[in-house]
């Protein structure tokens, strides 16, 4: 048992604002390598850093503290509960990065190298290209097959009769 720490747990529970920057220059250190461990995707990284989810460790731990919810006895004890909670806060961040609206893993880069500037649209030139493609394997085609491919082509579907055996029957 650490009188130490309980003496600095007293303190923080009455509203010790020196307390509190002790805890956190004694323990801020420990929890940013613990975040930065854990964070190892580049993308969460250019979302938020690792004091970021430090400094909401030590609002919740201060509030919870204040109220008296925790129960410690070792400096080893406090430290797995901040890193633990560091876990929690990570985890939370990353998940609402994830979420769809959201979803940092479509940003890859900069906003316009990841921005999808094609139109889905073929472009005018595409479009007669496909056409005189069309015209010329029409005209390939014995006249038969080619009044079939223009119903395909005008969206009639294959009348139910005509089967797979009297297509294969035609080749």
């Amino acid at each position: 048992m650490s009188s130490e720490l309980i003496q600095l747990l007293t303190r923080l529970r009455e509203g010790d604002e020196e307390a509190a920057v002790e805890l956190v220059r004694r323990y801020e250190l420990a929890i940013r390598v613990a975040i930065r461990t854990n964070l190892s995707d580049p993308r969460l990284r250019r979302q938020f850093d690792s004091l970021d989810v430090c400094q909401s460790v030590f609002a919740s731990f201060f509030k919870n503290a204040a109220a008296g919810a925790y129960d410690l006895q070792a400096p080893a004890q406090l430290l797995a509960l901040l890193r633990k909670m560091a876990e929690n806060k990570l985890r939370t961040r990353r998940r609402d990065q994830y979420r769809r609206r959201r979803d940092i893993r479509r940003l890859s880069g900069s906003a316009v190298e990841d921005a999808d500037v094609t139109s889905r649209e073929p472009s005018p030139g595409a479009m007669i290209e496909e056409e005189d493609l069309l015209r010329r394997a029409l005209n390939l085609m014995p006249p038969e097959i080619r009044a079939i491919a223009h119903l395909r082509i005008a969206g009639q579907r294959w009348p139910e009769k005509i089967g797979r055996a009297s297509c294969r029957e035609r080749v």
